[in-house]
Formats: C-alpha cells, structure tokens, sequence
C-alpha cells in the first residue's frame, strides 16, 4: 500500500512544491496602517511585556525575534491560509520574483558533489559578456575558495548578487585551467513566459508560468510575433502557474474579451466591491483559444480563466486547478519585515468564488490536492460539484463555485514515469546532473541543431547514451535493468527534453517536452475538429 500511494503521489512534488511557493498576494501596494509598525502603539501591548521580561529576566539567553515570529505565525494560523508574515530577511527574494528581475550575474548553477557547476549562461547577460561557458566551475569568489566546502544554493547566490554595475571577481576551473574573472553585475531577468512558438501553421502556443510585473509586457511581445506568423488559434499554458499580480491577469484578459465586459471583482468586509473591466479592443477576441490549467495553476491564473470561462471565450483543458480566491494586501512593518494579509475575496463575471474551503485548518488545506489525487479525482471525477451553487453562461455551460475551476474537457494524469523505480532518479538529480555532465562532454553532438523544432525532428537518444545513463544511475545506487517498455519511453523523452533545455532553456525544453504531452494533444485535436466542422 505503502508503494502505490508513492505512485500516486510522485507526479505532484514539482507541483505541489511550486504551489508551496506560490504568489499569494494581489493587491502588493506598500501600506502603514499605523504609525510606528504593526506590533507597536502609544502603550505597550501583551505580547511586547512578555517579550520584554522574557528578555530581561529569563534563566537563559534566547532570541527574541524569533520569539516575535513565532507569535505572529501562530497568531495567523487562527486566520486563512494565505495571511503570510515575511520576515525582512526574506522580503527581497519575494519581492524580486514579483518584480521580474533582480541583480546578479546571469547564471543557472547547481553543486554537485560540493562543487559549483554552471549549467546555463544568460544570452548576452554579465557572465557572457565576461567569457563564462556552461560546464565551468566555480571555485572562488572575492579570493574565498568555496570548492568543497559544502556550501548551500543560497550562500552562493548571496555571494554573486550585488548592486548592477558593482563588480564581482571570481575564479573559475574549465578543464585543468584555473581561470580569473572580473565581472560587472547587471538586471537580470526572472522571464513570466517559459516559451512561445507555432504548433502548427495557424496554432499559436504560449506559456506562462507567473504574473509578475513584466508578464502581460511579455506575452504582449509573444502573441504579436505569433499573428506576425499567421496565427489564428491559440493555446495558452497556465499549467502550474501559482499566480501574482492580479492587474497583469487583468491586462491579459482584456486581449482576449470584446467591449467593457467584467473581468473580476473583489470585496471583503472592509472593502467595498471594486470591479476590473475591459478597457480597449484586444488582439485576440476572436479565434480558437484553448486554456491548459492543473492543480497548480492558482489564483491570478484562475482570476483569467474563470473569466474566459463565464463569457464562454475559451475552453479549458486540463485538471481543475487549486482554488485560491483570496485577495492579499502587503503592509510594511517597522522592522523592514512585511505583512500579507487577506482583505477580500474574489469573484468571476458569473458571481462564482473561486476559493476551496480551509474550514479544516491548514494542514488539511495544504494537503488537499494530495488527498484529491489519491481519491482518484483526477479524471471525470474531478470536475464533480464542490458545493450546491450552479452558475449557467450564456451558451447553456453549467459552472460551480468553490473548490477552483474545473475544465471544461478533464485530461487525466498521466502515471508514467511516477513508478517507485524511478522515484530515486527525482530525489537524487540523476536525471538533471547526467544531462548536464552528457551535454559539457559531448558539446559537438548538439552543434548541428539551430532551433527546439529541428531538436524534436531529428534528435534521438540512442542506445549508447541510454546505456550511459543506466551506468550513471548505478553510481548513484539505482538500478534500471527491470523497466518497462512504457518507463524507458518516458526516460527518453524526458532526458531529450532535459537535452534541449541546456540548448534553449525553457522555450526548448516545452518545445521538445510538448511533443509528446496529452495536454498539448487534445488541445490540437479540438483546434482541428473545430476547423473540420467549419469547413463543413
């Protein structure tokens, strides 16, 4: 038993872990409520004597900011799950994903057995400007040595980040070379959309996999390049998208909806009912456009597609998505730490809430896509009623409220790859560090391909670079004699797609990746059955 639940399971920990960091936020103006900070007054409260007499009479020394934390933590459990408190060390990395971008030097890096690999180089960023090459090594910064000292991810990423235009020297070992850099930070982009590109010669495809500051600017630029290219049907991918900015939605929305129809509204107890409507003509209000979401698609994807939905613009594939409908405020605090708190709820045109209920605490809140998969809701269950409400749009389609948004065509997960024998591949990096190491060796077997379409055509995983593989994986204690036919397909597509992300990053790994995915292959086949029917 234990075994099959991990089989159920495992398709879900890079879902489940993105939905654990999810935006939670909307509304991220900075606020004071009042003057001095939220935990301060004209008179001291409770919970500053405690932490005063803690302080200064307790048997030991202990910390009371930590303290301070705890109590404000335990304070919000009594609210919903999405009233965060951000302490301030914290504050700048939430901040930067929002925002879109952050200062640093322009490299994907892992540590491999306590070394610092880089994996990928941001076309035309500081470190290739600078002459840095994936396969490199990082072994110094600022005259530190940090080969083998078992460093951590984010001790690294504190040691390159800095102000743009500050400069950062490092030591870098490629091959048996030791080899100085001086390199001058910059702006470094966190791109909202993972890939753009044609599917056929008239179906666009777009993936988005945040609303940051920068997303509707971005997919502005890809769907404008897209009609450029004839396209006249559209998918748009919010797979696993855990949302953000709710006005970036919005924008988005208004490109695909006619006239001044509402998008969303909000309201809560202490704000009144504020609505978010079209404002201009949009450049794609007619034409085919398919919506793919998941469990972890979330909030401001749900805000877009429950209102695509309700005017019947567009079909939604997929499985039905986390069902956050909670509008979140930031208000600074003195400390330079920041409060997210709930204010509001949110609404579709129809009137639907699209909120799942949390009335059992938190863990259970948390745990919920986990439960609805090993319930088995992952196909026409799934878009079973999740309360008594019924919504009807104008073309006869019955909604419901509550619980996220349900497709209109389910796509079942698919199991492959989720077996037990290959679960250590995920929890060890097998998979991501064979590529990686395969693709610095053999960097002249991927010269030939100039773009992913080529990549999907042409490039095989042969034998021999199977049977790497399996050797690679026995180094690291897994052993893949006994796979299944169906197993080994799954490895192979995703190793090529893995291939193609170390070529073109994201645009290359959807692109290869897509090929072979049901989502994308339903999504294909409705475009042509509508163009059939047309015809007819």
């Amino acid at each position: 038993m234990k075994n099959k639940n991990l089989q159920v399971w495992f398709p879900f920990f890079f879902s489940l872990s993105m939905i654990a960091g999810m935006f939670l936020g909307y509304q991220l103006h900075q606020k004071m409520p009042w003057a001095g900070g939220l935990l301060q007054s004209t008179s001291r409260g409770q919970l500053q004597e405690v932490l005063d007499l803690v302080k200064g009479r307790y048997v030991d020394d202990v910390n009371t900011d930590s303290l301070r934390e705890s109590a404000i933590d335990e304070m919000l459990s009594h609210l919903d799950p999405h009233s965060l408190y951000i302490p301030a060390k914290e504050l700048s990395a939430v901040n930067e994903d929002l925002a879109g971008k952050f200062e640093g030097i322009g490299v994907e890096f892992n540590i491999f057995e306590d070394t610092v690999h880089i994996i990928t180089v941001l076309k035309d960023g500081p470190s290739d400007r600078a002459g840095l090459k994936a396969g490199d090594q990082l072994v110094a910064v600022e005259g530190k040595s940090i080969a083998g000292k078992k460093i951590q991810s984010d001790d690294v990423k504190a040691l390159l980040k800095g102000p743009s235009k500050s400069t950062v020297k490092v030591a870098i070992r490629r091959g048996t070379k030791i080899i100085d850099f001086s390199i001058q930070r910059g702006f470094i982009p966190l791109y909202a959309l993972d890939a753009s590109y044609m599917l056929d010669s008239s179906s666009g495809y777009i993936r988005i996999n945040k609303f940051s500051e920068t997303t509707y600017e971005e997919f502005m630029e890809a769907l404008e390049k897209l009609q450029a290219r004839g396209m006249n049907q559209l998918v748009l991918d919010l797979r696993d998208n855990g949302g953000g900015i709710l006005n970036e939605a919005v924008e988005m929305a208004d490109e695909f909806l006619a006239g001044e129809k509402l998008i969303v509204y909000t309201e809560g107890k202490h704000n009144p009912r504020r609505e978010y409507k079209c404002r201009r003509r949009g450049l794609f209000e007619t034409g085919t456009l398919i919506l793919l979401m998941n469990e972890g698609s979330a909030s401001a994807s749900e805000v877009l597609a429950g209102a695509l939905q309700d005017w019947d613009r567009a079909i939604v594939i997929g499985r039905r998505s986390f069902g956050k409908g909670l509008v979140q405020e930031q208000y600074s605090l003195s400390d330079g730490a920041a409060l997210r708190l709930t204010v509001a709820r949110y609404y579709t045109p129809l009137g639907r809430s699209i909120q799942k209920s949390y009335d059992h605490g938190r863990d259970v809140y948390r745990n919920e896509i986990g439960q609805r998969i090993h319930d088995g809701m992952n196909g026409v269950k799934d878009t079973a009623q999740v309360s008594a409400k019924t919504y009807k749009t104008t073309e006869g389609k019955i909604l419901y409220d509550g619980g996220g948004i349900t497709p209109d065509e389910v796509v079942s997960i698919d199991t492959t790859g989720s077996t037990v024998l290959l679960s250590g591949l995920y929890a060890k990096n097998t998979l991501g560090r064979f590529v990686y190491r395969y693709y610095v060796a053999h960097n002249d077997q991927f010269l030939p391909y100039q773009k992913p379409s080529d990549f999907t055509r042409s490039f095989k995983v042969t034998e021999p670079v199977f049977q790497d593989f399996l050797s690679f994986a026995r180094k690291d204690s897994i052993s893949l004699q006994s796979l299944s036919g169906r197993d080994r397909l799954f490895l192979e597509q995703r190793l090529k797609s893995l291939f193609a992300r170390q070529l073109w990053r994201t645009e290359g790994y959807f692109e290869v990746s897509n090929a072979e995915d049901p989502m994308i292959t339903k999504a294909i086949d409705i475009i042509r059955r509508g163009a059939s029917a047309t015809r007819k």
